[in-house]
């Protein structure tokens, strides 16, 4: 049987390996040199997994605000990293995106 992508599954691998990497001795980037890339709901699965490991960015969710359907606030998927990785991150998506589309 065949593992379905979830994104639950794909934040708490990418957790651990970071906790992980905490015990080697590495050192993560300050917060101040982190970009969030926000996922638009409805994205393509695939395509998040595609981004996290080509770029090596780190899913997490946050609260955004949105205005529209009387929602104030909603928690997005988000995927943080240094602002370079971030840039071709989103350039990424939306050329995956638009190939997606374009097949239908």
């Amino acid at each position: 049987m065949h593992k379905i992508l979830n994104l639950e599954d794909l934040i708490a691998s990418k957790q651990l390996e970071k906790e992980k990497e905490k015990g080697n001795g590495c050192e993560d980037l300050n917060i101040e040199e982190l970009y969030d890339l926000i996922i638009p709901p409805g994205t393509v699965v695939s395509i998040i997994y595609d981004i996290v490991e080509e770029f090596g960015l780190e899913p997490v969710t946050r609260k955004v605000f949105v205005g529209i359907a009387n929602s104030e606030e909603r928690e997005l998927l988000v995927l943080r990293g240094p602002l370079e990785k971030v840039q071709a991150a989103e350039k990424f998506l939306y050329d995956e995106m638009k190939d997606w589309i374009e097949s239908q």
